[in-house]
């Protein structure tokens, strides 16, 4: 028995993996991992609100719960985007 795909994923950005170091999201077809170090935001948050990230504009990512919002280049290239954090 063999499983066929029956058509391309539907969701546009996916949180793939969790882990200590931070989470690995999966935008469009591209896979970006977001360490706690860069994105401290991320750091203490609870699971469902690292999972609840939406796609807007095509390339605005948005946590609601979280009240985060990140450019796609922010991801590619962090050390562009200097972090306020306190």
């Amino acid at each position: 028995m063999t499983s066929l795909t029956l058509g391309a994923s539907t969701l546009q950005v996916e949180v793939t993996n969790i882990d200590r170091f931070g989470f690995w999201l999966l935008v469009e077809d591209r896979e970006h991992f977001l360490s706690y170090e860069d994105f401290p935001w991320f750091r203490n948050a609870a699971v469902d609100q690292i999972l609840n990230v939406q796609l807007l504009h095509g390339d605005h990512l948005h946590w609601p719960a979280l009240d985060v919002d990140l450019c796609l280049d922010s991801l590619a290239q962090p050390e562009k985007f200097p972090l306020i954090y306190n």
